[in-house]
């Protein structure tokens, strides 16, 4: 006796062998010829053959899709790579373009100053907890460097050489407190000395020995007046942000601002026939005025 399954398939393959038989006899039939089962099976192959395009138009536009999306997806990769390696090439001309324009303001510096100097690259920098630059260190170039020696930068005075170690050197700034230089309003020409607060959280000097009788208002320039032979006259140092004017008799309270930005600061000059064993000169009241 025979399984059900047995049956199942039999009766598959019957279906699978006779149904074309019967879409082919009404296919071949005239229209006016037609019975009733022929119409029911040309309108069942109709539906089939409805079915089966929809089927096909929705997986062929599937497919297309996909392969659209494949390809979409290449090309955003193939753009984004692109487009990194034009940005890191943008990047690298415009840091070439500043560093070129940096050098040509340090060759334009070196000209201006009457003095013989040397040339050098910041090669470490120390910051404090508030990310305030507080010491550098230059590479040494020359043998004869020591320490004292003044260290300007293009937008001003940087500094003096603190100690020489192997091929580098250590700069003091002149935000530091134990740095001073002896100063001029390049507005009013009333003399002051400049002296670094040490502020680990900022960068700021005091100007001492300032006369209640001078014109000192904020904004105005502070350079080196040349005093001492130590810097030479005329060089940016600091910027007056802070003016408590007193009484005849008593000095007035100013507080300034460096020229120079020690956190970009990369090239450096070292001024070489200043006075080293001398050390930065020291205020005294009353002198030069």
């Amino acid at each position: 006796m025979a399984s059900p399954r047995s049956l199942r398939d039999l009766v598959v393959v019957a279906s699978l062998v006779v149904a074309p038989f019967f879409f082919l006899r009404a296919s071949l039939r005239h229209p006016d010829q037609l019975t009733g089962l022929d119409r029911g099976v040309l309108r069942l192959s109709g539906l089939l053959e409805l079915g089966i395009a929809r089927v096909t138009r929705g997986a062929v536009s599937i497919w297309g899709d996909y392969i659209w999306l494949q390809d979409t997806r290449r090309q955003n990769a193939d753009l984004k790579a692109e487009n990194a390696q034009l940005r890191a090439s943008l990047h690298e001309s415009e840091r070439a373009a500043v560093e070129n324009v940096e050098l040509r303001r340090m060759v334009q510096l070196k000209r201006s100053v009457e003095a013989e100097s040397v040339s050098a690259q910041v090669v470490a920098k120390d910051f404090s907890p508030f990310f305030r630059v507080v010491r550098i260190v230059i590479d040494r170039g020359v043998p004869d460097l020591r320490s004292h020696m003044p260290v300007i930068g293009t937008d001003g005075v940087v500094g003096s050489v603190l100690r020489v170690s192997g091929d580098t050197a250590d700069v003091q700034l002149a935000v530091d407190a134990a740095f001073g230089v002896d100063v001029e309003d390049e507005r009013t020409h009333a003399r002051g000395f400049v002296r670094g607060t040490g502020d680990v959280a900022r960068y700021a000097a005091k100007v001492e020995m300032v006369d209640a009788r001078d014109d000192v208002s904020v904004g105005d320039l502070l350079v080196t007046s040349g005093k001492g032979r130590w810097f030479p006259r005329g060089l940016p140092v600091a910027r007056v942000t802070k003016v408590v004017r007193r009484e005849i008799g008593r000095e007035q309270e100013v507080e300034a601002e460096p020229t120079v930005d020690f956190s970009r600061l990369e090239h450096v000059l070292v001024l070489l026939d200043a006075t080293p064993n001398e050390g930065p000169p020291v205020p005294k009241r009353g002198a030069d005025r």
